[in-house]
């Protein structure tokens, strides 16, 4: 039988009742005390999450998304004294790359989304805050031009020693989701984080996560489960909205990525044993990496230059892959590191995983319930094909919790 093309796929067969009430607007008292819906074969089950290192597959090998959340809304008061949200979304100068522009002093450019921006018509907008030394700063912000539903904003601070991390740290606050409508809080400041997220740059929690704790992540060691890190930076195109009919009308989001090439030998070593992505950032991170391999193995000098996975390309490119292994893609990108002289993996995703989709890294999934009509819905729809919709009228009808704050599953198709 011939597969979907995912362009073709109309975004409104993903759809299902999700009551408000559903949502949870805020986290367990105890990480580790949600639920798990497992699916394994098409079999439901009921357990909590600490049941996790239960209903694993023997030997799996757990890869964890290790991104930290920047506080990236900043509240700031025009002359008059009306209120603007300023969201940064990436940086654009002095620097691209993420990491550096966190550490930038004094001065640099965002592209941001801007709440009640009609009333700012021209000229600054500031804000005070007290730095981690508690002396008093300033920061200030300038609307430079539009462009597709966002602004590039000019910022300074003083005193411009500062980095623009210690800035959004003491000034901004948590981009909670949309449709967790209310202040962020001093709990949100914890929960929010996974508790073993490492490296700033998400604008979004990877959800999947904020179920472990400590514990449990000492019981899978224990247990003798191996666990790697890769890092996407969540930006906040994960809450875009898919508007088009079809997916060939919507533009996916594209997010940095770094692996190392540590991780890309445990993979290797770890195959042909399964590999459980907690999250769809870290599932989509580890399907990326295959298609980096193609693209290297294709053209190395093009796809050396610029490390990216299109949107479609894994469906373009799907025929004349065919033959081609993981162990043979991660290799070539393990050469591609070694000609280069570096131990990480810089790199870019754009990737939609919707039904049509082959798998070729991950054999199973830890993952929130996601909103209808979503591409996150798409991604599931793809691992469990139609048993996706067994697996949501299930969790509505036992009372599962939904979204971000929600309850967890264990996708094993």
């Amino acid at each position: 039988m011939t597969a979907p093309d995912p362009r073709q796929l109309a975004i409104h067969d993903f759809t299902y009742a999700l009551p408000a009430e559903r949502i949870a607007p805020e986290p367990l008292p105890d990480r580790a005390a949600s639920r798990l819906l497992v699916s394994r074969h098409g079999q439901l089950t009921d357990k909590n999450f600490r049941d996790l290192p239960n209903e694993l597959p023997p030997g799996a090998l757990l890869i964890f998304n290790d991104t930290r959340v920047v506080r990236a809304r900043l509240l700031a008061r025009r002359p008059t004294g009306g209120q603007v949200e300023l969201f940064c979304l990436e940086p654009v100068a002095p620097h691209r790359s993420l990491e550096l522009a966190l550490q930038q002093p004094g001065a640099c450019t965002w592209r941001c989304l801007v709440g009640n921006g009609r009333r700012w018509k021209e000229g600054p907008v500031e804000l005070t805050f007290l730095a981690s030394d508690g002396q008093e700063a300033r920061l200030t912000a300038v609307r430079r031009e539009q462009e597709a539903g966002t602004a590039l904003i000019d910022f300074s601070w003083t005193p411009a020693e500062l980095p623009f991390a210690e800035v959004l740290r003491a000034a901004g606050h948590l981009p909670l989701p949309p449709y967790i409508d209310r202040p962020d809080t001093a709990t949100d400041a914890v929960r929010y984080q996974t508790v073993y997220a490492a490296a700033e740059g998400a604008v979004a929690a990877p959800t999947a996560g904020l179920h472990f704790t400590p514990e449990l992540l000492a019981e899978l060691a224990e247990r003798g489960f191996e666990t790697g890190h890769v890092t996407l930076h969540v930006g906040a195109g994960t809450f875009q909205p898919v508007k088009a009919d079809r997916m060939a009308g919507h533009p996916m989001h594209t997010e940095p990525i770094l692996v190392t090439a540590a991780l890309l030998r445990q993979l290797l070593a770890h195959r042909p044993r399964p590999v459980v992505a907690v999250g769809t950032t870290s599932l989509r991170t580890l399907e990326t990496l295959y298609w980096l391999g193609v693209g290297l193995l294709a053209a190395p000098a093009v796809a050396g230059s610029e490390l990216l996975v299109t949107q479609w390309q894994p469906y373009e490119l799907a025929e004349a892959a065919a033959n081609l292994s993981p162990e043979q893609a991660l290799t070539a990108l393990l050469h591609h590191l070694e000609a280069a002289g570096t131990e990480t993996l810089e790199a870019r995703t754009q990737l939609l995983i919707a039904p049509g989709y082959r798998f070729r890294v991950i054999d199973g999934l830890i993952t929130n319930f996601h909103q209808p009509e979503s591409t996150l819905l798409l991604l599931v729809a793809a691992l469990l094909g139609p048993g996706w919709r067994a697996v949501y009228e299930h969790a509505l009808a036992n009372g599962y919790r939904f979204l971000s704050y929600g309850d967890s599953s264990l996708l094993l198709p």
